[in-house]
């Protein structure tokens, strides 16, 4: 028991949020570097070499040099195991960054210095606010030219209504940045450039050192003086308790890229973060350090390895030890089962594994029977964690296949696609499979879903635009759906389980639709199940 403690307290589980490019992927490859799990990092979409970023790995990410789903990665650093989620950052993708936000512990919400906040962030920011986890600010792109660092503090309070508390302070931005001050030990760090692909070697002084004039050059040197007498006056104090809360955000500033300030932040991130929360469930709250073992399904994911038809399902471990000849039981399905080929991710690259603790994300062999937030747990304690909400879709699109005789592929490929999560599948009334509406949350997933569909089925497809914006669920009707009194531009629709549903052009029309059909009740598609 004493083990199973040790083991859980060492874990860190997190997932890195931004904008897209503000640097998000290359700190992941930071980490990585320095947790010495990769000896070389590939500047994602870099002109000068053709590696690309090792938690990129679908063929359409490398190609365009973005994340669009999210990777697992695990490595060791000073004593901790820490699990990396990390998380699409283009727009299009905030359906799976949103799971994935479910099993995270804490968030590194990383902000371009030379653009603050922006739009994507904003969201994302949303959702671990939420759920109350402690938010860690990293302000990336400092070997750029970058915009005061007052004003990037205060933006982020004002934008995000969060208090902040610089941990370090940068001296200088772009070709002039030298490194960063670290406020609780009172050190300057100046870093060595290295060309950012291996480690960074780093210099402590103290303030007080006669030569840190030379070092960081006259203007530097008294331009950092102010802003610490600055800052000790006004910044808030560090509250371990609040920002454990999600109340206070610890800020960092650095350059992933270079390696500047990198290791510092990994350093202090892992000191202030903590270990594996308790999750709620219908029996209450579910320990971490309980020795019953319990996961849930956050992900799951088709087609990983081109050479294997094969099909993933991400599980984060929320409670006791995980062994891999151990019998489980699969709450939804009812059915007690030893999960298949256990593996921990590393992008693509994948490692069978014997055990794993509360905190671990395991990848499990699926042969069709997982579906996005199913609980897996001992036998002998039976429960299910709450569900996990989806977003509307807000884009829909008419698909059919090219090659009539391709129906078994096309229905194959969207229902696979649509367990997954990245698609949402409607039909309408009394119409078979040959043709589906998609609905997706940001159209990049079109695009997404139209190259799995050629490149892992085989299937070319005829689409067709639509002009819904908004779906609604039938919650209650006073007739039949299919006899309610709808304006020529609403379409009635069900889902793969024969939910109906109504898809509208505008918010009149629903407004026309509840008006003209009295004991009607429609609520918007955000339940805990996905199919």
């Amino acid at each position: 028991m004493a083990d199973l403690v040790e083991e859980i307290k060492r874990r860190r589980t997190f997932a890195i949020i931004s904008h897209p490019d503000a640097g998000k992927t290359t700190l992941t490859e930071k980490f990585l570097l320095y947790g010495g799990a990769i000896a070389q990092a590939g500047a994602v979409n870099g002109k000068k070499n053709s590696r690309h970023a090792v938690s990129d790995w679908m063929e359409i990410e490398k190609q365009r040099g973005i994340s669009v789903t999210s990777s697992v990665m695990q490595f060791q650093y000073g004593g901790a195991c820490i699990n990396i989620l990390d998380t699409p950052g283009h727009q299009d993708f905030s359906e799976d960054t949103y799971r994935t936000l479910m099993a995270a512990d804490s968030a590194v919400m990383v902000i371009d210095a030379s653009k603050g906040v922006e739009n994507q962030t904003r969201k994302l920011f949303k959702v671990c606010a939420m759920r109350n986890i402690p938010i860690f600010t990293f302000i990336n792109k400092l070997d750029r030219e970058a915009r005061n660092p007052f004003d990037l503090i205060e933006e982020i309070e004002q934008e995000l209504g969060m208090p902040t508390c610089p941990i370090n302070w940068p001296i200088g931005s772009g070709k002039d940045f030298k490194g960063v001050y670290d406020r609780r030990s009172r050190h300057v760090i100046y870093f060595d450039p290295t060309g950012g692909s291996h480690k960074v070697s780093a210099t402590e002084a103290d303030l007080t050192d006669p030569a840190l004039a030379d070092i960081l050059g006259e203007v530097n040197y008294e331009t950092l003086k102010d802003d610490i007498e600055l800052l000790d006056g006004a910044s808030d104090e560090l509250d371990l308790k609040a920002v454990h809360g999600g109340k206070l955000s610890p800020v960092f500033f650095g350059s992933a890229l270079t390696n500047f300030g990198v290791e510092p932040f990994l350093e202090e991130f892992l000191k202030m973060t903590p270990p594996p929360l308790p999750r709620m469930s219908n029996d209450g709250v579910i320990d971490p350090f309980s020795p019953d073992f319990s996961a849930f399904v956050f992900k799951i994911q088709a087609n990983m390895n081109k050479a294997h038809r094969d099909r993933i399902t991400f599980m984060r471990v929320c409670s006791g030890k995980f062994d891999k000849d151990m019998e489980v039981l699969h709450v939804q399905g009812n059915k007690k089962m030893r999960l298949s080929q256990p593996q921990q991710i590393m992008a693509q690259e994948r490692e069978i594994i014997d055990e794993a603790y509360a905190g671990d994300i395991i990848g499990v062999f699926d042969p069709g029977i997982f579906s996005i937030g199913d609980t897996v747990c001992s036998p002998k304690h039976k429960f299910t964690f709450e569900g996990i909400p989806t977003f509307a879709p807000e884009h829909f699109m008419r698909y059919r296949s090219k090659d009539t005789m391709k129906r078994k592929q096309f229905v194959k490929g969207i229902t696979q696609i649509a367990q997954e999560g990245a698609i949402q599948i409607f039909r309408e009334p009394l119409m078979g499979m040959e043709e589906v509406i998609v609905g997706v949350v940001g159209v990049l997933q079109f695009d997404v879903f139209e190259y799995r569909m050629k490149n892992e089925y085989g299937v070319e497809m005829l689409k067709e635009g639509l002009g819904y914006s908004f779906i609604r669920w039938i919650d209650s009707a006073p007739c039949e759906p299919k006899d309610l009194k709808l304006s020529s531009d609403t379409k009635l629709v069900t889902d793969l389980k024969e939910n109906p549903l109504l898809l509208f052009t505008s918010e009149w029309n629903i407004r026309w639709a509840l008006e003209r059909n009295e004991g009607l009740e429609l609520s918007e598609f955000n339940r805990g199940d996905l199919q």
